[in-house]
């Protein structure tokens, strides 16, 4: 009898399992399911100043970000975004978020002469005060890992730039880089949704890269990476068109000057490639100013083909990155005549 009710129990138990695993979902087949779900990932950058740097994060092509985490314009993208994300999207944030704080002065030093009039005036000893803003716990540590690395460069940064020629010139780079990211950081949340999987795809790629760890990749090329690799475009461009575009839109990073539109003038193709594509042109336009309406000049150098520098008349040493929105549509050629 007792043999007999092992027999019965061993059987149902056996029918059991095999009815549970039947209708369960295959281990493999739910890992390809969600590798599916993720390369379907969509974080739109189109437009955007820094969209290279963008797609490329997201994508986990780590290996084709020109800059690195060292670098102070990494250190202000990934600040500005976690302000922009706490301003724009606070109720997508987790409950364990934190806040972000900023640096105020605690101690100025006050000089002054012999007449008691002030001559300088520095900070000596800094502390933090709340923003209002908040991020995500662990966006926020790795942004804070990044500036401590970055202030142990401080001194030879200081030096550097000390040594350089340049420094006014790259001085006002940064000035235009910040603006450029400023339009960037009030465009990206109106292209993306802030609960969109894709963000939280860039956030953690960009904690990744902030943290010196291996990226989760996404199958397929970056087109920005494609377009590298395939070149500029032959035949006749309207190259005029082009650097218009690439100016007005350089021109809205500038601190003063305003530049005016469709006045591009008088291009010359300075050097052509072995493929008849334009190496260097030049062009002139016309600008508003504080003593008004005068003339200015780009010369543009080309890399394979696509626009690689922008160098304007004021700082003809300092190379500006064209938007690589605009390079990767001359590359895809919309600007053919």
């Amino acid at each position: 009898m007792r043999k007999r009710y092992y027999l019965v129990y061993g059987v149902l138990l056996s029918l059991t399992i095999i009815f549970l695993t039947s209708f369960s979902p295959n281990p493999v087949t739910v890992k390809e399911h969600r590798m599916d779900m993720d390369q379907s990932l969509v974080f739109n950058t189109d437009g955007l100043f820094n969209a290279e740097f963008f797609d490329f994060i997201f994508r986990g092509q780590f290996e084709s970000v020109e800059i690195t985490r060292n670098d102070t314009q990494f250190l202000m993208i990934f600040e500005q975004y976690l302000r922009t994300f706490g301003r724009q999207c606070p109720n997508t944030l987790p409950s364990n978020k934190v806040e972000i704080m900023n640096w105020v002065c605690a101690t100025e030093q006050v000089t002054t002469n012999g007449y008691g009039i002030e001559t300088s005036r520095v900070c000596i000893d800094w502390t933090t005060v709340g923003s209002g803003l908040y991020a995500r716990s662990d966006l926020y540590k790795a942004k804070l890992t990044v500036e401590q690395l970055q202030s142990t460069e401080v001194f030879r940064n200081t030096l550097a730039m000390m040594a350089d020629q340049n420094a006014i010139g790259n001085s006002v780079d940064m000035i235009h880089k910040a603006n450029a990211l400023k339009n960037d950081m009030a465009q990206l949340f109106n292209l993306n949704q802030c609960n969109n999987p894709g963000v939280r795809r860039f956030e953690e790629n960009l904690k990744r890269f902030a943290l010196n760890q291996q990226a989760i990749r996404m199958q397929g090329t970056s087109k920005y990476t494609a377009m590298k690799v395939s070149g500029g475009p032959t035949g006749p461009q309207n190259l005029t068109r082009l650097v218009d575009d690439m100016v007005n839109n350089h021109s809205k990073t500038w601190a003063f000057n305003r530049y005016i539109p469709g006045s591009i003038s008088g291009l010359e193709i300075y050097a052509k490639d072995s493929q008849g594509r334009p190496k260097e042109i030049k062009a002139n336009y016309r600008y508003k100013g504080f003593a008004g309406v005068g003339p200015g000049s780009v010369r543009v150098v080309f890399k394979n083909g696509l626009p690689h520098c922008l160098y304007f008349f004021d700082f003809p040493n300092n190379c500006k990155s064209p938007n690589s929105s605009i390079v990767a549509a001359y590359a895809q050629g919309n600007y053919q005549k």
